[in-house]
């Protein structure tokens, strides 16, 4: 009966631990979407239509891309041109 219950506890800590995985991913994809939003906003205030499109199109395919950097660099771009 001992190891019945003990498997039936750690069931229940693994199905425990998933759910916990499943809120932090749900809660960090909230922030991140909602602070991408602001961004946007904020490149629209700072930017011209055309900038702020080619810079959203960065961004997203930075994302996508993994890589930080393309985003960072096409950012340095627009601002030596002002």
């Amino acid at each position: 009966m001992k190891h019945k219950t003990r498997s039936i506890l750690e069931e229940l800590e693994s199905m425990h631990h998933a759910r916990d995985s499943r809120y932090v991913i749900e809660t960090r994809a909230e922030n991140i979407i909602a602070s991408a939003i602001n961004l946007i906003d904020l490149m629209e205030e700072t930017y011209t239509e055309a900038e702020v499109e080619d810079l959203t199109r960065k961004l997203l395919n930075s994302i996508k891309l993994k890589d930080s950097l393309k985003f960072k660099r096409s950012l340095g771009r627009v601002n030596e041109s002002k």
